[in-house]
């Protein structure tokens, strides 16, 4: 027997955060890798946890003055748009990649041109100095938005303190640009196959949060960039909501088998 049980009854859940991720891939020796971060551990979200890239939504990201600098958004509501604004900023900013080309230009720009861009702006973009609008105005850019392919969308549960809407996308990378960790935000970075982190985590060796988990799971069933985009393209995309659920066991964070993901259940206690 069971029971749903919310932990607070009384009190009214908070109101999720736009947050966007990005899930940087590469080809490397025949496998598929992805590229991850180590969180601090002063960090208040995912303390310390190998995550992806990514964070909340900033105001200036939902500036209209963007859309003319974002090709192929033509059919993306502004929140949609403001998403994928976030999630290239959000790169950019945690791991000196950007999802950019000259205006004009079919290629994504090179390392060459980047490490310039990052080296005077990329402070003042983190302080809210600097927004990505002065970046693409300034530099003659546009936002490669139209490369982020949507591949999950996660609300954190009704009961947390702290909740996000978060959309995760799907990106090539940049064949020549170099993906490292902030130093700040992020102490470590790695490009790792999905089944290998997995097995880390598993292991006890690294600290992976049930959706991060979830994720890495669903992409390692694509073997190959060009597989993993064709399956995101094409398999659908069902909203995950985790709720709290009553077990003999004890309580346990459950997911819809519909969102299509391995593992459905976690126990709440111990739990990532």
């Amino acid at each position: 027997m069971e029971n749903t049980s919310p932990p607070s009854p009384a009190k009214a859940p908070v109101n999720p955060v736009l947050a966007a991720t990005i899930m940087l891939l590469r080809d490397d020796r025949g496998a598929l890798e992805v590229f991850m971060v180590q969180r601090h551990h002063q960090i208040d979200f995912a303390t310390g946890a190998l995550v992806f890239p990514g964070g909340k939504t900033d105001p200036a990201d939902r500036e209209p003055a963007l859309r003319p600098h974002c090709p192929g958004c033509e059919g993306l509501d502004d929140e949609a748009l403001a998403l994928r604004v976030s999630a290239v900023r959000e790169t950019f900013e945690e791991c000196g990649v950007l999802v950019a080309r000259a205006r004009g230009e079919q290629t994504l720009l090179p390392e060459s041109r980047v490490r310039p861009l990052e080296t005077a702006h990329r402070a003042d973009l983190l302080a809210g100095r600097y927004t990505m609008r002065d970046l693409v105005e300034q530099h003659g850019l546009e936002l490669a938005t139209d490369v982020l392919v949507p591949f999950a969308h996660w609300i954190t549960p009704d009961f947390m303190p702290k909740r996000f809407d978060t959309w995760f996308y799907l990106v090539p990378a940049p064949e020549d640009q170099v993906a490292a960790h902030d130093g700040e935000e992020s102490v470590d970075s790695v490009w790792v196959k999905p089944a290998d982190a997995i097995a880390e985590a598993k292991a006890g060796r690294r600290t992976i949060i049930f959706p991060t988990l979830n994720n890495l799971m669903k992409l390692a069933r694509s073997s190959s960039v060009e597989e993993a985009i064709h399956r995101a393209r094409t398999e659908p995309l069902v909203t995950v909501l985790p709720t709290v659920h009553k077990t003999e066991a004890g309580k346990v964070l459950r997911i819809t088998p519909e969102a299509g993901y391995e593992l459905n259940e976690v126990p709440m206690e111990g739990r990532p």
